[in-house]
């Protein structure tokens, strides 16, 4: 029989052969491009070529903490070299249980120009919540930046949800239109969002910045770039100094800030994160409009017929006008006051936002309720009260809406009021002189001295009305005009109130810096160390306990614990002693530990029985002096004296005491 024939396979074609070799040769055309790229990518990342825009990095001086990245704001600048660097204050890479932590997002204003370090609101906020709620850690961390706006602040946003924050307060929106990325700046990539939001994920690419280098450096060679034309940053940021109210840039300015902020409530609400934003101040009675537009309207009339209106005592018609004033000034640095509304709908929007009034505050403080000079340095930037001001407002809506729990603050017998606080903030001369020097050049120039000369001298003296005499006043100079670091300032200035015996001056020295470092208890320890020399042994026990809670020891425990049984504190000793009983040396303090507990359940058992709460004094006062702590007896046998001025127990203890003090 016959075996069938084998069919064997059709051999391709030539035609077939060209196409499939041409799909080939396309795929490889289509992924040979990228593959190019993603190995330059790859390499100069390799050889460390570029800059890491990431919001944080590993703190240089601790690897447990983390700090705003100096680079992070480059990716919104058109020109890298000129994008501020911002706050570098550190926080635990892994949050303890016990602290709060609080990120800061906004522009100049929320940074603390012209001040910055202590004259910023988050630092008087910081030195109320630490002396209100002394049992809590907190870590208010500022990421503002100067010449920004909304898009950085929803930027930050997206990165820094994934750290833990307990809150994110908010200061912005006056930047809309000059800050980078603004519809009006020199900065500006155009009006499209997808656009801008494209070239911002890209600008992260180590490919990207080398081709921006090379572009840049190419350009120089045919022209003078114009930040060699002397202009300062407000001047070389503005495109458009002539914007009508109401036109096609007024109103991109307001979609803007209304898109980005919106963005930004909606991503903190769906991680159930409280923020609190606040309105927005600006200078409405002493700042005159910068630039009058026609036929939109003549802000100058308008704030001419303010200044009459405020002049004959109408203040409710003065504030229309001076409204009015600011909505039509044609160089926007001042936000219309449409963003406000903005603002106020967005916090109704959203559950987690809350509306912090930093308008109707700074109006409380105002003559007729309208701003002014009072609390404003030129156009928007507040002086030291507008800050204490500012950060009073964040204050209030935090404790209004209940953020932190009940019995926070139970180891303190009042809470800071707003006047104290004014009082006590350790603000030195170098921070309020420093602030007044870059104000005084600021506003010789343009826009505030229209057709003046650019001041752009390095020392810039001939031109100072302020003076600069006193070693305080030369030492602020430097630092206002970047010859000396803020920190050696300081360092200076400490030794000078040192080495004159000014204990006072020298305290307030080494308070500033542990609102500066609240991570180093080197100054914790010389703060107290000098509230101990200066009797005040109430902040003594503050910042011995702020330096024990950064590195506890028992020498530390020790002399807490001292302090406030001397204060009549026996609660807030007992952890110390505590601590000190359980460490190697605890055998030595065994008696007072049993006697603090006996006093505690004294206090525990008080009765409202005059006869009663006399004897159970009494003998506290016994088991003070029993355990040598003559102060903590001396406290006990005066409040006995306040009730009864004639008990002679009281007066006979007290009489001991004093022949025998120690």
């Amino acid at each position: 029989m016959d075996a069938k024939p084998r069919l064997l396979a059709p051999h391709p074609s030539p035609r077939d052969t060209s196409r499939k070799r041409t799909r080939w040769l396309k795929a490889i055309a289509l992924v040979l491009p990228v593959v190019v790229l993603f190995l330059l990518e790859m390499g100069l990342r390799i050889f460390h070529y570029g800059y890491d825009t990431s919001l944080f990095i590993e703190y240089p001086r601790d690897p447990h903490y983390l700090v705003l990245n100096p680079n992070a704001s480059r990716r919104y600048f058109t020109d890298p070299a000129m994008a501020p660097t911002g706050n570098s204050e550190p926080f635990k890479k892994t949050k303890d249980e016990n602290t709060c932590r609080i990120f800061i997002l906004g522009e100049s204003t929320t940074i603390g120009y012209p001040y910055f370090h202590n004259g910023s609101f988050h630092r008087w906020l910081q030195y109320r919540l630490t002396r209100t709620f002394p049992g809590r850690s907190f870590e208010i961390i500022n990421l503002s930046v100067t010449a920004v706006n909304s898009y950085t602040v929803l930027g930050f946003a997206k990165e820094l949800v994934d750290y833990q924050p307990d809150a994110v307060l908010i200061y912005s929106g006056h930047n809309e239109y000059y800050g980078t990325l603004g519809v009006a700046s020199t900065s500006r990539l155009s009006g499209n969002r997808t656009l801008i939001r494209l070239m911002l994920a890209l600008r992260r690419l180590r490919l990207v910045q080398w081709l921006t280098n090379g572009y840049r450096k190419l350009t120089t060679l045919f022209r003078t770039d114009r930040t060699d034309s002397g202009g300062t940053l407000m001047q070389l940021m503005v495109a458009d100094s002539h914007i009508p109210y109401g036109s096609a840039v007024y109103q991109r300015g307001l979609d803007q800030f209304q898109s980005n902020m919106d963005e930004t409530l909606k991503l903190f609400s769906d991680r159930h994160i409280p923020v609190y934003i606040s309105n927005l101040v600006s200078n409405e009675k002493d700042m005159k409009p910068l630039v009058s537009v026609e036929p939109s309207g003549n802000a100058a009339g308008q704030y001419a017929l303010g200044r009459l209106a405020y002049a004959h005592g109408d203040t409710g018609q003065a504030r229309g006008y001076f409204t009015k004033a600011i909505d039509l000034d044609g160089l926007r640095f001042r936000a219309p006051t449409t963003i406000n509304t903005v603002i106020a709908r967005l916090c109704g929007t959203y559950p987690d936002a809350h509306l912090v009034d930093s308008y109707a505050e700074f109006g409380d403080w105002s003559a007729g309720h309208l701003i002014g000079n009072e609390l404003l340095l030129e156009h928007v930037h507040p002086n030291l009260t507008g800050y204490a001001l500012l950060s009073d407002a964040f204050y209030r809506e935090l404790m209004k809406t209940h953020f932190f729990p009940a019995g926070s603050g139970r180891d303190t017998p009042t809470e800071i009021t707003l006047r104290q606080l004014i009082k006590d903030m350790p603000i030195t001369a170098l921070d309020s002189l420093s602030g007044a020097y870059k104000i005084e050049r600021l506003k010789r120039n343009w826009p505030f001295n229209e057709g003046a000369p650019q001041d752009t001298s390095v020392n810039g003296s001939q031109h100072d009305t302020l003076p600069v005499v006193t070693n305080e006043q030369k030492l602020a100079y430097a630092v206002a005009f970047g010859k000396m670091r803020w920190e050696a300032a300081m360092d200076s200035l400490y030794a000078q109130y040192m080495a004159a015996g000014d204990l006072t001056r020298a305290r307030t020295i080494m308070q500033a810096m542990t609102l500066e470092h609240p991570q180093d208890d080197f100054y914790f320890d010389r703060a107290a160390n000098l509230s101990g020399m200066l009797d005040d042994l109430q902040g003594a026990a503050y910042n011995f306990s702020q330096a024990f809670a950064l590195h506890p020891s028992f020498e530390r425990a020790r002399t807490l614990f001292v302090l406030y049984l001397g204060l009549d504190r026996a609660d807030d000793a007992m952890p110390y002693i505590d601590y000190a009983f359980n460490s190697a040396s605890g055998r030595r303090v065994a008696m007072v530990k049993r006697y603090t507990e006996q006093v505690i359940r004294l206090e525990g058992a008080s009765s409202t029985d005059l006869l009663q709460k006399t004897f159970t004094d009494s003998t506290i006062a016994s088991l003070y002096m029993n355990m040598g702590n003559q102060a903590g007896a001396f406290v006990r046998l005066k409040k006995i004296l306040q009730r009864d001025p004639r008990n002679p127990n009281a007066l006979a203890g007290l009489s001991r005491l004093k022949k025998n003090p120690s």
